[in-house]
């Protein structure tokens, strides 16, 4: 009976260990594609300049604002360029399920 109860209990240790295998990259990691295409587009937008290519300067995992409520958030700053110019974007990715980003306005006006 006591093997028995010893097997059970490395049987779902190892579930559990395989399982947590199994969830993928980090969030912040899964999203860093989505990040840099919603600063392309509005790169793209604002420089007009559909070439327009970005890359990821910097990446946080932002905690939830309360501990009752509300989500991590990965947030980067993507620098875009293009046609001469380059801007900088604040892109915020909710970890809600979503997979959506918001790229907040430019920290500076468009450089050439």
């Amino acid at each position: 009976m006591l093997i028995h109860r010893s097997r059970l209990v490395i049987a779902a240790a190892v579930s559990i260990l395989l399982s947590a295998c199994a969830s993928g990259p980090p969030f912040i990691d899964q999203m860093q594609a989505t990040a840099i295409d919603m600063a392309e587009r509005r790169g793209a937008f604002e420089m007009n300049c559909p070439a327009a290519k970005g890359e990821i300067i910097s990446s946080e995992t932002l905690q939830p604002i309360s501990f009752r409520w509300g989500y991590e958030r990965a947030e980067y700053t993507v620098g875009v360029t293009g046609c001469s110019k380059r801007n900088s974007y604040v892109v915020i990715c909710p970890d809600n399920g979503s997979k959506s980003c918001f790229a907040g306005a430019s920290r500076v006006d468009t450089m050439q």
